[in-house]
């Protein structure tokens, strides 16, 4: 599961997991909050060990914030590994210099990753983009790949195409063989398990998938494609089964969050409910809820 701002929560992360993903990541979180011991923060990264194996995800662009981050987080926090972000393209994160704003800054990327490796005894990835201007992917992982980080996982849109066109998952396979003794996962436009089945095929060496967006109201394309991948025809959900999954979803939410949970959950609800007959009146009466009861009155899913 790859991370998502605003959207991997534990709640979320729970549900991937019980569908088969192998590793969930936190939202992310700043290294400089961190830095300044918010407590508040934190609490967000903490997790359950039914999400295991979990990665904390840090963005920012102080190596020294980076180090006391990943300090705390080892320390503090316990997860299964540290990530740092070189791939979000969001403005507000672009134009603080963090994100994929760091990939064209060759020795402040490379400081950022000594400073977490050197202050953490957990297995350190990155997650980068197909490029930014005149930076291709491959230029960064050359700049840093006598660095002992454990694995990459790359999106396959430059910055400037953000989350639109076609992925070239060409390039992540030629990373792969630049860095054979680490664990590189391609990343971007994956959302049926057919396509997973073919990126794989067509890329023998990627050593797996990171789903991002193509989970969002789908959790269970993780078992899906899981189901494809032993040559089985991937279960197809009914509407019925889609209710039962988002409520389970959002009875979790509210046991984390309480009736705030409730209005968090409105977003996964309209992904949930897209395809069926009736769907916008469906999703438009979700966007009002404000608690289990209305939910389930307005999905008439059986509690």
């Amino acid at each position: 599961m790859a991370p998502m701002a605003g959207i991997t929560d534990s709640t979320f992360r729970q549900m991937c997991k019980s569908f088969g993903s192998d590793v969930v990541y936190s939202e992310m979180t700043s290294a400089s909050v961190l830095f300044f011991d918010s407590k508040k923060t934190l609490e967000l990264v903490n997790f359950e060990k039914k999400e295991q194996p979990y990665v904390v995800q840090l963005f920012g662009s102080n190596p020294e914030h980076f180090a006391k981050a990943a300090r705390t987080i080892t320390e503090k926090v316990k997860p299964d590994g540290i990530d740092i972000n070189f791939g979000c393209p969001a403005p507000k994160v672009f134009k603080q210099g963090s994100g994929c704003a760091l990939m064209p800054e060759k020795e402040l990327a490379k400081k950022i990753i000594s400073s977490v490796c050197n202050n953490t005894s957990l297995p350190v990835s990155i997650k980068i983009r197909a490029g930014i201007k005149n930076m291709t992917a491959k230029d960064f992982i050359e700049n840093i790949c006598d660095l002992p980080f454990f694995s990459v996982m790359i999106h396959g849109r430059t910055y400037e195409k953000g989350f639109s066109g076609t992925a070239d998952f060409k390039i992540i396979e030629e990373i792969k063989k630049m860095i054979p003794e680490k664990i590189v996962l391609a990343n971007g436009g994956i959302n049926t398990a057919e396509q997973a089945k073919n990126i794989l095929e067509q890329y023998p060496l990627l050593d797996g998938l990171g789903i991002g967006r193509g989970a969002l109201g789908n959790p269970f394309i993780f078992q899906q494609i899981k189901e494809v991948l032993e040559d089985e025809a991937p279960h197809a959900y009914t509407f019925e089964e889609i209710s039962g999954i988002a409520l389970r979803h959002a009875k979790i939410m509210h046991q984390q969050r309480g009736d705030h949970g409730i209005i968090e959950m409105r977003k996964h609800l309209g992904w949930y409910f897209k395809g069926f007959s009736g769907a916008s009146e469906i999703r438009k009466s979700l966007m009002q809820v404000k608690s289990l009861e209305e939910i389930v009155k307005v999905i008439k899913v059986k509690v």
